[in-house]
């Protein structure tokens, strides 16, 4: 296990990445990975985790599951979700995590590698629902900073939650700064509803 940590952490600063922050001593959370523009923050954010020892845990289409590949893709923390399940995709997963004695889900709320106007906010509703903190892992190209910022416990207050989330994830920047999504929730905005409609894109991409 040290010697992948070290290997994680050299291939990142020869990639000219500064890494920050530490392991969180919590056996359950939501890792938000964040901002999230390029798939070249999935081999990032995975090194990082390496880096600090995080088994890290990701959801993938149900569909790529299928066949043998299914098998590799478990292996690598893989957990197939059907994405257009909506409250009910939300509710397996928080299920899983009641199941897991440990467990550190990645979730890029920023949704796909494009701008978007909203962030997804299964990530939100996932961590209620399980009970469980959210921990703020950043891979900020602006600076080429990586790593594991503080880890909140969500009040239900959406606005002033997320009002947390933009005070540390505001002025990083994704390796393509037009593809940054603004960080805000679709339920800040009055007369919407508080429910989730889909959990958060995948950390890692699926075929």
């Amino acid at each position: 296990m040290k010697g992948r940590a070290a290997l994680a952490g050299w291939i990142l600063r020869r990639w000219g990445w500064t890494i920050s922050g530490s392991k969180p001593a919590l056996p359950k959370y939501v890792l938000v990975a964040s901002p999230h523009s390029s798939y070249w923050d999935t081999p990032v954010m995975l090194l990082c985790a390496a880096h600090f020892g995080i088994p890290l845990r990701w959801l993938g289409k149900s569909q790529a599951f299928r066949g043998p590949l299914g098998a590799v893709l478990r292996r690598l923390g893989g957990i197939p979700v059907d994405r257009a399940g909506g409250n009910g995709a939300v509710a397996r997963t928080a299920a899983a995590f009641r199941a897991q004695d440990e467990m550190a889900l990645a979730l890029a709320p920023d949704g796909t590698r494009r701008y978007c106007d909203y962030w997804r906010s299964g990530f939100y509703h996932l961590a209620r629902a399980a009970d469980v903190p959210v921990v703020l892992g950043f891979q900020d190209w602006g600076t080429r900073r990586v790593g594991i910022g503080p880890t909140l416990r969500l009040s239900g207050d959406v606005r002033a939650d997320m009002d947390r989330l933009r005070a540390f994830y505001g002025g990083m920047s994704g390796k393509h700064p037009e593809r940054t999504s603004r960080i805000r929730l679709r339920e800040e905005e009055a007369g919407l509803s508080a429910e989730p409609s889909r959990l958060s894109s995948p950390v890692v991409p699926t075929p």
